[in-house]
């Protein structure tokens, strides 16, 4: 066996070692990863009480009181 040969081994191994890596933490993260919500966030001003509501609502009456709400905006 050639050195260059012993290198180009040792190189492709580590290279393929760290792919296979890579793939398998991908795949993990993919089916642990929660679903993100789509609802919108709403805090109401009278009450301090917050709650989410459908995506397409911009302006939300509060649960508890009763105000209409603007949606927060991170």
């Amino acid at each position: 066996m050639t050195p260059d040969f012993l290198i180009f081994t040792y190189v492709f191994a580590l290279v393929a070692g760290i792919f296979v890596l890579v793939v398998f933490s991908e795949l993990r993260r993919r089916r642990f990863r929660s679903t993100q919500q789509q609802d919108r966030i709403f805090h109401c001003e009278k009450c301090d009480f917050i709650y989410t509501d459908d995506p397409d609502q911009s302006r939300s009456r509060c649960p508890q009181c009763g105000t209409l709400n603007e949606a927060i905006k991170f």
